[in-house]
Parts: C-alpha cells; sequence; structure tokens
C-alpha cells in the first residue's frame, strides 16, 4: 500500500462572523499561502488497525487509541470509518504538520480534518468528494466550536471564495476585481467555540438588541456581494469598517483587535476588521497596491506578531 498526501488552505471571514450562525449571511474566502499537509504512510510492522498520529505542532505523537474518545483526531477517524460502512482500516501513521496559527480565526481545525480525511481516504483507495469531505469535516468542527456555522469547513473544502447563508445552497462568490488583504496577527489566542459560547448567552439574555444586531450584519454582508461582484474597492472597504463597528457592539472584538483596525486604517487601508471569532485571533485590511507595504509596517508597528498578504483573485461565481 503506497503512501498518499493532501493539503488544505487557511481561510478568512470577509463579512459575517457570528451573524452566520444565526441563520445571516457570510462571505468567506481561502488563505492559500498558509496550509495544513496530512501525509499517511504504511505502518509495515504494525499491528492490524494500528494508526499513529504524529503532528509536531502540537507536540503530539501517540497511538490513536491512547487519544481521548472525544480528541478531535480521535473523532474524525471514527467518521471516516463510519462513513465507509465501520472498515478496519490498515496499520497506518498520520502526520500532519501546518503553517496556518491555532486559535486565530484562520480555520485551523478544519483545514487539518480536510486534508486528513482526504489523504486517509487516498490511502484506502476510496477517495472522498468535496461534499463528503465538507460533510466529515463539519462533524469534526462540532468538537471545536460546539455550534460551529459550517462556514470553515465549506469554504476550506472548495478553496473558493463563498456567499454562505445556513440551510440554503452554497454559491461560490463572482470577484470582479482582486482583492488585496492584509491579515494581521494579534498574538492573542481565541477559542472559538468559547467565544461563540458567550454571545449565545448574551444573545439569550438580551435577544431583540442581538437580532438587530445580527440583520445589520446580515445586511452588510449582502451588500458586500454586489460590490465584490462588480469589483468596488471603496465600497467593499466601506462595509468591512461598518462590520466591524457592529462585531464591536456585539461585544467580539477587544483594545488589542481594535488598535489594529486603527493602526491600518490611518496607514490607508480602504477598510478593516476583526475576522473569525475575535477576543484575539487576526484583523484583515483591504489594500490596493500602493498602500498595501505601507500598512503591513502600520501593523507591524502596533505589535501585529504575524503579517500575511492575500489576494483573492477575480473569477466568476456559480453555486456549489
Amino acid at each position: 500500500m503506497t503512501s498518499s498526501y493532501a493539503s488544505a488552505p487557511g481561510k478568512v471571514i470577509l463579512f459575517g462572523e457570528h451573524a452566520v450562525v444565526y441563520g445571516r449571511p457570510a462571505i468567506a474566502v481561502p488563505v492559500n499561502q498558509v496550509q495544513v499537509k496530512a501525509y499517511v504512510s504504511p505502518i509495515l510492522t504494525g499491528k492490524p488497525g494500528q494508526i499513529w498520529i504524529e503532528a509536531p505542532d502540537i507536540h503530539l505523537d501517540n497511538d490513536l487509541s491512547r487519544l481521548p474518545t472525544n480528541h478531535p483526531f480521535v473523532v474524525l477517524v471514527n467518521q471516516f470509518t463510519q462513513y465507509l460502512g465501520n472498515v478496519s482500516l490498515p496499520s497506518l501513521k498520520l502526520r500532519v504538520t501546518s503553517t496556518i496559527p491555532v486559535a486565530s480565526g484562520l480555520g485551523s481545525g478544519a483545514a487539518v480534518s480536510i486534508a486528513c480525511l482526504r489523504a486517509l481516504s487516498m490511502f484506502v483507495g476510496h477517495p472522498l468528494n468535496d461534499p463528503e469531505v465538507c460533510r466529515l469535516a463539519y462533524e469534526v468542527e462540532k468538537i471545536h466550536h460546539g455550534t460551529p456555522s459550517g462556514i470553515d469547513n465549506t469554504v476550506i473544502t472548495y478553496s473558493r471564495p463563498i456567499f454562505f447563508e445556513r440551510g440554503k445552497e452554497i454559491e461560490t462568490l463572482a470577484v470582479g476585481a482582486p482583492i488585496q488583504l492584509v491579515i494581521a496577527s494579534s498574538g492573542v489566542r481565541s477559542a472559538t467555540g468559547d467565544v461563540v459560547s458567550a454571545v449565545r448567552r448574551a444573545w439569550e439574555q438580551d435577544s431583540q438588541a442581538y437580532e438587530t444586531l445580527f440583520d445589520q450584519v446580515g445586511s452588510i454582508a449582502r451588500q458586500a456581494r454586489t460590490a465584490i461582484e462588480q469589483g468596488e474597492i471603496d465600497q467593499i472597504g466601506q462595509l468591512m469598517t461598518a462590520n466591524h463597528a457592529c462585531l464591536q457592539k456585539i461585544g467580539v472584538s477587544s483594545p488589542v483587535l481594535d488598535r489594529l483596525v486603527d493602526a491600518a486604517l490611518h496607514a490607508g487601508a480602504a477598510g478593516a476588521k476583526l475576522s473569525g471569532a475575535g477576543r484575539g485571533g487576526n484583523i484583515i485590511a483591504l489594500v490596493r497596491h500602493d498602500t498595501s507595504e505601507r500598512v503591513a509596517e502600520a501593523l507591524r508597528f502596533a505589535a501585529a506578531t504575524q503579517i500575511i498578504t492575500t489576494t483573492v483573485a477575480a473569477s466568476p461565481g456559480n453555486r456549489i
């Protein structure tokens, strides 16, 4: 049995985080500059069914059977084998490496699941198609996030810009003009599940106020779709900044994130906002070619711990 390999990109949410959990639309794009790589190789002297997990980025080097039953790798392998009819896997080693920062809003957990599912399925001679990968990765996302929206596993599986609305047909998003983004890490790790749970508690205490905020975020996302399709960069930027103001009111920004957003705007970014769960992680700034380096330098001066520049290419859209 030959070895197999698969990879998966990171992602950022351009518009709609948190509100997407409550049925409003969101827009997300892949970030190919960072990725997870998964390698599966046979253990020639191993016992039948033995699975060794090696993930140096999280200091994991252990037999799968020794991990807790709710560990994401255990859930992932169980979901995979159950989907194939409770097959017994051959003895194998799964090695996972990643350049996606953990707990930073770049989709690390979903990318790990997707790369591993693809590598495992190729290894056993049953390659999964995109809908299958997306569905199984979503089940693992529940371990990471509790009540995930489904946007991370979707945009990473298809590796295309998407317009996502829970319960509706997913569409890849038409992009009228290239969108250049500077992604800046706050250096603060933030567990998505914890922040999502905190927002839910706040929503339960004052649902009317939060429903109004979610409506505003949803409206911004719909306007942003039109602006993206028409290539209106200035309008996209203004909507990003408006989205950040809503996220501040929702309670998921922080002084460090606000400082980075302000630094980007003062340096000439067309717009800026936090991206992902918030209370840590990243901000994204919309830039042009002539402002990209100036904005990046301002973010470094404002104590961003990592800078990633990515471009979303112009492309047609269609239903998935």
